[in-house]
């Protein structure tokens, strides 16, 4: 079997079949290991993963994600029209002790950004800028997808 990691499944090259890994409770489908460490978990490593159409770098132990900056938006977005008529969550407000997290980048090792994320979902970001990239912890993409939004309100 090969990755195919633009369509997130296995390939066989003999038999043309193809295999799907099962996704989670955020729609994450892991597709292998990556070379890159978690930063809350270290030394476990992340995995290459995707919702979607989105690839993302994914903890299996802590369930926090890597994700592209540009990603972030769109596959809110993505998850939002699929929700269908799911009741939206409000959230309870973010503790301010998270913004005195430090926490070191996957890819350049640098320390991350924690701020408040000023979309919806009530949650804290860890952001390295020069790497492009946000890290959520566990259940925080889905707050951002499960929250009000003006545009999905019926």
């Amino acid at each position: 079997m090969e990755l195919n990691a633009d369509r997130g499944c296995w390939d066989c090259p003999y038999c043309g079949s193809e295999w799907a890994p099962e996704t989670n409770f955020e729609g994450v489908r892991i597709l292998q290991p990556s070379a890159s460490d978690c930063p809350l978990c270290k030394p476990a490593k992340l995995a290459q993963a995707r919702i979607f159409e989105f690839g993302l770098l994914y903890c299996e132990g802590c369930q926090g994600m890597l994700i592209q900056m540009g990603d972030l938006v769109p596959l809110t977005e993505d998850m939002r029209a699929s929700r269908g008529g799911a009741t939206a969550y409000i959230g309870r407000p973010p503790d301010p002790k998270e913004l005195d997290r430090h926490i070191d980048c996957p890819q350049c090792r640098r320390t991350m950004d924690t701020h408040p994320y000023c979309g919806p979902g009530n949650i804290i970001l860890d952001t390295c800028e020069p790497c492009e990239v946000h890290w959520l912890d566990r259940g925080e993409l889905r707050r951002i997808a499960l929250a009000p939004d003006h545009e999905y309100m019926a």
